[in-house]
């Protein structure tokens, strides 16, 4: 089984008291774990080019904070590119993390 060790960005939010508006900061995080699956897929449409996607999962040994806020992870960077977190499983002491297509938000 191959190793992780990335970074983990969370979408954490910022109340702004001027506006009343909500928006979200990105807070990374660093973990360890592994890569449990990797696999790529194109989905092809009627685009120029096709979007590229993976069904990869990725275990980390979580913290508290991890625990506390899994539900506004938004992204993994592994091999260099950021991967859209699309589903988290809580297994203690681990977070499984279901990777899907390239993450385009914000990463500050």
């Amino acid at each position: 089984m191959e190793r992780f060790y990335g970074e983990v960005g969370y979408g954490i939010e910022s109340n702004t008291s001027e506006l009343d508006v909500t928006d979200y900061r990105i807070k990374k995080r660093m973990y360890y774990g592994d890569i449990l699956k990797v696999r790529k897929r194109t989905d092809s449409s009627e685009k120029l080019v096709d979007d590229i996607s993976v069904d990869n999962q990725i275990s980390i040994v979580a913290d508290a904070f991890a625990y506390e806020n899994f539900f506004c992870m938004k992204y993994v960077k592994w091999n260099g590119t950021r991967w859209k977190i699309t589903s988290v499983e809580v297994q203690r002491p681990r977070l499984i993390l279901s990777l899907g297509g390239v993450y385009n938000g914000p990463t500050e």
